[in-house]
């Protein structure tokens, strides 16, 4: 059950289609809406923001995820959130489920929304209905029509978000892909900003969602850029079954093949996300080692990556473990800081920073030179058991206040 990454997105798995127009929301000259579809049925799943206040696209999809388990088309868009926009919000998701239904010859609660964009603005209904039909008459299995979704689906992103892995299941050939948007935001507790994941794996809805929860605690909830928990984070998961696998099993050899493959998509997209950080310039991840238990690892890794203080850090190339071990601190998990080692590592090489209590004797201009990299790992190994976790971040920069403090304008 070799899984193998092939270039690809939405459309990777079969029976899958995806468009995207330029529907004129907020942004001008660029496309900003995006449609997925299926050719087949499907089991849905997904994982919503834990914020109390939930945009209305998160209402309707949960209550359709939630309470029907099945779905077969996707509609997004970028520029305006439809957050915080009250019983209009919810009807303009009623409208555009009515428009796709319509277009697509499906019905209205198989249609998903989601949006993306400044929170508290009404969405231009007549745009969105309008690109609605130029979606669905502008679907493909191509390569080109989901590079073009992800791209849709940005706002201040600088670039797409795609993945895509095959893996052998039943003897036959399964494939998962997905897209993603987030830059900005980002310090889900469910999973990431907005997320599509497609599969032509056959399996029940019930093993689908359970495999997507696991898979959104490990990947995406593991992501922090600023520490802001967004109104409108939406995982959403389709298996349309085209792989004609016998369906898959809880507890077989071949879930767990299938919940690799969804973690490898996943963790891609959210490691992604934290590259593509608002002004960030370096990816972060943090690696806990040798811990006693998997809580305790996952919720070290979350701290270190969520402070700014260590985010500041990192852009200035400042090997301050300090604020490493302070973060760690005040995690909620307990550990013996006299008993650990700190190491950064990146393309340039790696320093044992810190060793049982003090700093090791390292150099400040090596570890400048290796906290200067595209990405670079901070690992704190506890010394305590054999459990471990990863989570990812960026650095805080300049740029970051600059991009949120125009947002709006």
């Amino acid at each position: 059950m070799e899984m193998t990454s092939i270039d690809g997105g939405v459309t990777a798995a079969k029976g899958f289609l995806a468009a995207a127009v330029q529907a004129g929301i907020k942004y001008e000259g660029r496309l900003d809406m995006a449609m997925i579809f299926s050719e087949l049925p499907c089991a849905a799943a997904g994982t919503f923001t834990s914020n109390l206040v939930k945009a209305a696209p998160v209402l309707w999809d949960r209550k359709i995820v939630e309470e029907r388990g099945s779905a077969r088309a996707v509609v997004v868009n970028a520029g305006i959130a439809n957050a915080c926009t009250g019983d209009e919000g919810i009807g303009y998701c009623a409208s555009e489920a009515a428009e796709a239904a319509q277009a697509l010859g499906i019905q209205q609660e198989e249609v998903l929304c989601a949006s993306t964009g400044v929170i508290g603005m009404q969405l231009p209904i007549g745009k969105i209905q309008a690109g609605i039909r130029q979606l669905s008459q502008s679907l493909g299995n191509s390569r080109e029509a989901a590079a073009a979704a992800a791209r849709a689906i940005m706002t201040t992103d600088t670039v797409p978000k795609e993945a895509a892995v095959q893996v052998e299941i039943g003897g036959c050939t399964v494939t998962v892909g997905g897209m993603c948007k987030g830059s900005g935001m980002i310090h889900p507790n469910m999973c990431t900003m907005l997320s599509f994941v497609t599969t032509d794996a056959a399996i029940s809805q019930e093993l689908l969602a359970k495999a997507v929860r696991a898979s959104a605690q490990a990947t995406y909830n593991m992501v922090s850029v600023d520490g802001d928990t967004s109104t409108n984070d939406t995982l959403l998961v389709l298996a349309n079954g085209a792989a004609r696998n016998a369906q898959i099993q809880e507890g077989s050899g071949e879930y767990e093949a299938f919940c690799r493959a969804l973690d490898a998509v996943n963790r891609t997209l959210a490691k992604k996300m934290a590259k593509d950080g608002e002004g960030a310039t370096t990816l972060i991840e943090a690696r806990v080692i040798r811990a006693g238990r998997k809580e305790q690892a996952a919720a070290l890794a979350k701290s270190v990556v969520s402070s700014s203080l260590v985010k500041a850090a990192v852009f200035g190339n400042d090997a301050n473990w300090g604020r490493i071990l302070c973060a760690m601190g005040y995690a909620g998990e307990t550990f013996d800081p006299g008993n650990m080692d700190l190491w950064f590592s990146s393309e340039a090489g790696q320093a044992l920073i810190y060793r049982d209590g003090k700093a090791a004797d390292y150099s400040e201009e090596e570890a400048a030179r290796i906290l200067s990299c595209q990405e670079v790992t901070v690992t704190a190994d506890l010394k305590e058991g054999t459990e471990e976790a990863e989570a990812w971040g960026c650095d805080l920069t300049y740029d970051y206040v600059r991009i949120n403090a125009d947002y709006r304008s």
